[in-house]
């Protein structure tokens, strides 16, 4: 009897379990629509995402996180340093190379930010801060979508509207494994319109670009997000900013966080200081 009322106790009277408790976790939503799903097994399948949202806060920002794995392997998460920070998190499944080929995994990463878009005030959202961000093949779709407005058109969203742009280690010339598919050597560059570089733009949502130190990230990483948030800047745009974070590789994500934390809670802070 003791042991199950100290059991009792923890569980449901210990304060850091009842702040956990503020935040719920919705899992497994099809962020297409049914006649989509019905079209096709693998979409159905995999094309899902979590939610993961403050269950007593209204008007808060969300952040849409695409996982890496290089287009081919990985799958959906709610990072835990993005966990019990007042914002909403989803982390969104997409279709993976070699089941599909280019742009499937674009295509779905649009479906995924028109979902947040459509939905997340349903739950409490703003939709008016709604963050777009990723690690490496997550983050070049998060550029893929933000820069190349034809994405989000398909779906009456202007790509403008997102709050920010925050990718962590992206690739930003066209991603080498779509490259690989042309028979492309991972070594010869290549920049079309598959490449988040070649929809520079100086009407995009701010951008934060994240790389590890250039000397420990993959071949030629931070060097190809220098040129892009050159080329932003001299096309016009006035809110790109790059970090290189000393010390680490292509695995930057805890370091990475504070600062993508930090750019939503600055752009947050921006927009609701205009109403």
């Amino acid at each position: 009897m003791r042991r199950f009322l100290l059991f009792f106790f923890i569980t449901v009277c210990h304060p850091a379990l009842a702040q956990d408790a503020a935040y719920i976790t919705r899992s497994n939503i099809h962020y297409y629509g049914d006649a989509v799903n019905k079209s096709d097994a693998y979409i159905n399948e995999r094309c899902v995402l979590d939610l993961y949202y403050p269950a007593n806060e209204k008007n808060f920002a969300t952040v849409v996180w695409f996982h890496g794995g290089g287009l081919t392997g990985g799958s959906k998460e709610i990072p835990t340093a993005l966990m019990q920070q007042g914002i909403a998190v989803i982390g969104v499944n997409y279709r993976l190379s070699p089941k599909v080929k280019s742009p499937a995994f674009i295509e779905d990463a649009a479906a995924a930010v028109a979902w947040a878009f459509t939905n997340i005030q349903d739950y409490g959202g703003n939709d008016k801060l709604i963050f777009v961000a990723g690690h490496s093949a997550g983050g070049y779709l998060t550029t893929m979508v933000g820069l190349d407005k034809k994405w989000l058109k398909l779906y009456g969203i202007d790509a403008n509207d997102i709050a920010g742009l925050i990718p962590l280690s992206p690739q930003v010339i066209t991603h080498f494994t779509i490259r690989k598919e042309q028979g492309i050597p991972d070594t010869q560059p290549v920049v079309d319109e598959m490449a988040p570089l070649y929809h520079v733009r100086a009407d995009a949502p701010p951008l934060l670009l994240i790389t590890g130190d250039r000397e420990m990230e993959m071949l030629g990483r931070y060097e190809e997000n220098a040129y892009l948030a050159r080329m932003m800047k001299v096309a016009g745009h006035k809110k790109t900013n790059l970090f290189e974070i000393q010390g680490y590789g292509h695995d930057m994500t805890a370091p990475g966080f504070p600062l993508l934390l930090k750019e939503v809670k600055k752009i947050t802070g921006e927009i609701q200081k205009k109403k």
